[in-house]
């Protein structure tokens, strides 16, 4: 842990700060079976620094992490050279690595200038809504909207992919992917599923949460997955991990309001999503919603959200 230094965000002062941790160690330390010798319990916090590349510019950011649990308690407002010198001795990123744990320098100007009762206007404490989510416009049934067109049969069972052939299967089922198709756009027919928690695309014949399922392991979701259809999840038990091409299908060509490439009637507190496909000679892949990207991970990263989906 290092020194118990302290840091005040509006009116909580927080210590230790763990200078170990950080955005690569997370997965192994609160989602997965490993590396839980270092949590005492559930209810636990530690606190980070670390910097947060997702968008225009990078920013450091304070978080409060915990087995399922993750929030960032503050933007520190830093020299942007100090942050961008951090990122670039980290090497290449990969679009879906963007967390990056902090350098000694940036630990060093943390130290001089915030902690410990240093300049407080360079705390942003992020404010939270507790607002439910909107979920857009009430989806019509399927008596109100019958669906008419071309009825598309995607593939159901899982698959091995390689690199190569993802650009063929976005491009064959004209799907939106920011990178490899952009000017695709499978286009839903989404009614409600008679359950708030589920809605139908009558194109596809699937149905699909609305919500999903937190962040975990492909082992810890697999056993949820067998969870769900144990209890009967909106009265079903056939769900499973969805295929790369039905995962793709609910792409959207632009971003909702809530900043994700999908319909406003699904959740954005999945982003990116396991699907039943596995690459070769290794690796896991996932679907994006907030590039709008298909991508693969390493076993190392073996991390996701899951959305299940099921035949009709």
């Amino acid at each position: 842990m290092g020194m118990f230094h302290k840091v005040k965000v509006g009116e909580k002062v927080i210590s230790p700060i763990d200078w170990e941790m950080s955005p690569d160690l997370t997965f192994g330390t609160f989602e997965s079976w490993g590396g839980r010798e270092r949590v005492r319990d559930n209810d636990e916090r530690v606190y980070y620094f670390f910097v947060d590349n997702w968008g225009e510019e990078p920013k450091l950011c304070l978080m409060e992490r915990g087995v399922k649990h993750a929030k960032v308690m503050a933007d520190i407002v830093a020299p942007q050279e100090l942050i961008k010198k951090c990122i670039d001795s980290q090497g290449h990123s990969a679009i879906f690595e963007k967390s990056y744990a902090i350098d000694d320098q940036v630990k060093k100007w943390l130290i001089e200038n915030v902690l410990d009762g240093g300049d407080s206007s360079l705390i942003l404490p992020r404010v939270v809504r507790d607002d439910e989510e909107d979920m857009g416009e009430d989806l019509p049934s399927a008596e109100q909207s019958p669906y008419a067109g071309e009825l598309v049969d995607l593939p159901a069972e899982p698959a091995i992919i390689n690199d190569g052939d993802i650009d063929e299967i976005v491009k064959k089922g004209n799907f939106f992917e920011a990178e490899l198709h952009p000017e695709g756009q499978f286009d839903n027919a989404l009614v409600d599923g008679g359950d708030l928690s589920v809605l139908i695309d009558l194109k596809t014949s699937l149905m699909w949460q609305r919500g999903g399922l937190d962040i975990a392991s492909i082992r810890t979701m697999r056993r949820e997955v067998e969870n769900l259809n144990e209890k009967k999840f909106a009265g079903f038990s056939d769900w499973r991990l969805p295929t790369m091409e039905e995962a793709l299908s609910l792409v959207e060509p632009q971003r909702n309001p809530k900043g994700v490439y999908l319909s406003p009637a699904f959740s954005k507190e999945q982003p990116f999503i396991f699907v039943a496909a596995q690459r070769k000679p290794g690796g896991y892949w996932f679907v994006d919603y907030k590039q709008g990207r298909a991508f693969w991970a390493s076993g190392s990263i073996p991390g996701g959200f899951g959305r299940l989906v099921r035949s009709l």
